[in-house]
């Protein structure tokens, strides 16, 4: 099978963290080759990102935290840049973020692409940077060629691959990839994978980034009213599909977005296995 890389939310509330140190066991016995770690702007995780990636690291877990633009100085994305590359890490996700509520100033830098520049700059390569793509559109784009030049552009400032937004729809990543490859680029672009356990929670999600949620799924769901478990089983038959059909056609592996709930992960790595 092909590698896979895992992704967390750093643990907050006591219960979280005692919550997410029971899990991570069951999360290391599926041998990711990395994890990564989400990253709030404006301070909401600022100290609980690092402290998270600390500990992974402090435990022999190959760690990327994520770093985000939005709301940060220059100073502040170099101070983190410091603390990661102290602990050892070497590798880091760079997105722009989104503006959290209430905050009027962007930060130093706007664009995804300022910051991969801004890590090369400070950093060297020291860091392999991944960054973000959109195989069905950034819901912000002008349109589908205009959200490709951006995604060129974040390449050409430096970063060495990309991790895509989630989808279910295999022949969109496909699209993807032929016209980036056809831009001259030849970066790995892994699509992220988004488990499906609480469907109701997955449309918000989706409806906020623009990810499409095909008609026969929701109908399937709907079909199960309150049947959490029936919901689950069929969420991780559809996703360990459109999983085998991704790494069939090609792609470079698996970037799965656990929400930090290691059974509905778990569930989708079984049924590829």
């Amino acid at each position: 099978m092909a590698s896979i890389s895992l992704e967390f939310f750093p643990p907050k509330t006591t219960d979280q963290q005692a919550q997410f140190q029971r899990s991570l066991p069951k999360f290391m016995a599926m041998q990711p080759e990395y994890v990564s770690v989400t990253f709030g702007a404006g301070g909401s995780t600022l100290s609980y990102t690092p402290e998270t990636v600390k500990k992974l690291m402090a435990e022999g877990v190959a760690t990327a935290p994520h770093l985000s633009c939005m709301g940060g100085t220059r100073e502040e994305i170099a101070a983190l840049l410091d603390i990661y590359q102290a602990l050892g890490c070497r590798r880091v996700v760079a997105l722009r973020g989104d503006l959290p509520s209430g905050m009027a100033r962007a930060g130093d830098l706007r664009y995804a692409s300022e910051l991969v520049a801004f890590i090369r700059s400070y950093s060297g390569e020291h860091f392999r940077i991944e960054v973000g793509c959109y195989p069905e559109v950034h819901p912000q784009a002008e349109d589908a060629r205009a959200d490709l030049r951006h995604f060129k552009a974040k390449i050409d400032a430096g970063a060495n691959g990309a991790i895509t937004q989630y989808f279910f729809n295999a022949d969109g990543y496909f699209r993807f990839v032929e016209e980036v490859r056809g831009l001259g680029l030849e970066v790995p672009i892994v699509p992220g994978i988004m488990p499906i356990s609480n469907f109701n929670q997955l449309r918000r999600f989706s409806e906020q980034c623009g990810a499409e949620i095909p008609r026969w799924i929701v109908r399937r769901m709907q079909a199960y009213g309150d049947d959490a478990e029936s919901i689950r089983n069929l969420g991780a038959d559809v996703v360990a599909s459109l999983c085998r059909r991704l790494l069939e056609g090609g792609a470079p592996g698996l970037h799965i977005y656990t929400l930090n709930r290691a059974k509905a992960t778990r569930a989708i790595i079984d049924r590829l296995d």
